[in-house]
């Protein structure tokens, strides 16, 4: 594991508020091990840092309560939706008291007319989109785990959608939080835009839950498309691939999902959804529309990507065929676990220019090769992200440092294309080096907000800042 940093803890204080929560909230705290344990499970190489106990509000007054308790004796609070993250977020590196928001899983309105929904914070995209499916709408962001809309707004998440529909910053209309002196905010309408002094909104978003719990959300919606049509085409190198998916975008060819699979990814992918893929850098695509402009978008894809050199070209609009590659492309965090069974998986993202992807596509599989790592890359490519899950034995600690190593690599070379440390995953504990490489002063202006916002430091500490850096 990688260590994480424990921060100070305020045990008198941590220890009258449990005492206080556990009066109020009864059958709803729990202080016992395994809870704990579960609470700061982490799906990363982090060091989980368990909290000192977990509650679950089934209200936004429950979780106002718990934060004014909390505040008064400076406790610190973790939210805690699905544990889906991958920086570390969920961790209680100062303990304290994990607010588990899973209760809170209302849809509470469908404006089907204004194509906007609310929600409470534990529902999750799958269960919010088989609620949608009879009224002909659907929620675009897909970050391939089931997460709850709370921790994706809070973590900003994205993904296969993200180059047509935008990430979770484009999709919120509005928040409801518990700020963390327990008051209640909204921080705007339902109206699609507004002009209204700050944008609170956005402020939270991706906030972490260092600034306010959130406890409602207002989201975008999109009507279901008349058709959808899926596309693959395999490629002779990374490069030849990156070139296509630069020339589609050029084009202005309105693709809903395009996806880049190494081929590390291929061979994993055929082995265990049973495919026969040819095991080259192959590119999966979605097209949404009429189904006559689903064909012709597909089709200009084609001509376009076989100029760069692509072979094996196949599309199809049978929902039972798309699905089978949508669910390859979904399972590729257990198909690859596959190529070398045993070993631990460790996910990184980052995101750069798209005239530069090709660079660091290949960039990255040259660095792991030097380190000897097996290092499958996936990227949602219309946008510049992509991802490597480095297969490392955890219990061998050179392994573990050439996997520090090459993450930090991706970090530092993404950085320096004028990118981003994370595209999708967030900063938390695991990001931190970067953020100060990445955005310079601006940090200290973060830090300034985070101090206004939250001065006694105990909305989710530790996380995008180091204690010394907080304002």
């Amino acid at each position: 594991m990688v260590q994480a940093t424990d921060l100070p803890r305020n045990e008198t204080g941590i220890s009258t508020a449990l005492g206080v929560l556990k009066q109020r909230f009864g059958d709803r705290f729990h202080t016992g091990q395994a809870m704990r344990d579960q609470h700061a499970h982490t799906t990363t190489w982090i060091r989980p840092q368990a909290p000192d106990a977990v509650v679950f509000p089934s209200s936004t007054q429950d979780v106002s309560e718990i934060v004014k308790i909390c505040a008064t004796h400076e406790v610190p609070i973790i939210p805690f939706g699905t544990g889906t993250s991958l920086e570390g977020h969920v961790n209680a590196p100062a303990g304290g008291v994990s607010v588990d928001l899973s209760q809170m899983n209302k849809i509470l309105a469908v404006h089907a007319e204004d194509l906007d929904c609310v929600v409470q914070p534990g529902v999750t995209r799958e269960d919010l989109n088989v609620y949608l499916r009879d009224r002909g709408l659907f929620f675009p962001i897909d970050p391939g785990a089931n997460a709850s809309l709370g921790g994706m707004a809070s973590t900003r998440a994205s993904g296969t959608n993200a180059v047509r529909y935008g990430t979770m910053k484009d999709n919120v209309l509005s928040l409801e939080a518990v700020m963390a002196d327990g008051r209640v905010i909204r921080t705007a309408q339902r109206a699609k835009k507004t002009s209204a002094g700050y944008d609170m909104t956005r402020l939270l978003v991706g906030s972490e839950g260092t600034l306010g719990l959130i406890t409602e959300i207002t989201l975008k919606l999109q009507g279901i498309p008349e058709a959808i049509r899926a596309a693959r085409m395999s490629f002779p190198s990374i490069d030849a691939a990156c070139q296509a998916v630069m020339s589609t975008i050029q084009y202005g060819i309105p693709v809903a999902r395009i996806e880049l699979m190494d081929e590390l990814n291929v061979r994993a992918a055929n082995a265990y959804a049973g495919l026969s893929l040819p095991e080259t850098p192959l590119l999966l695509l979605e097209f949404h529309g009429s189904d006559q402009s689903v064909i012709e978008q597909a089709e200009m894809f084609g001509a376009i990507a076989e100029d760069a050199g692509g072979h094996d070209y196949a599309a199809t609009s049978t929902a039972e065929e798309r699905n089978k590659l949508w669910k390859a492309r979904h399972d590729l965090y257990w198909a690859t676990l596959q190529l070398r069974p045993g070993a631990q998986g460790i996910s990184t993202d980052v995101c750069v220019p798209i005239s530069r992807l090709a660079e660091a596509v290949t960039g990255a599989q040259a660095k792991a090769a030097e380190l000897d790592l097996l290092a499958p890359i996936v990227g949602h490519v219309g946008d510049g992200n992509f991802h490597s899950l480095v297969l490392i034995d955890m219990d061998n600690a050179d392994e573990v440092a050439r996997a520090e190593e090459f993450t930090a690599y991706l970090a530092d070379e993404a950085i320096a294309m004028d990118g981003t440390c994370t595209g999708e995953h967030g900063i938390g504990q695991g990001k931190q080096p970067y953020l100060i490489k990445e955005l310079g002063a601006t940090t200290e202006f973060m830090a300034a907000i985070k101090g206004a916002l939250d001065p006694l430091n105990i909305m989710n500490p530790g996380k995008i800042f180091s204690a010394s850096a907080r304002g």
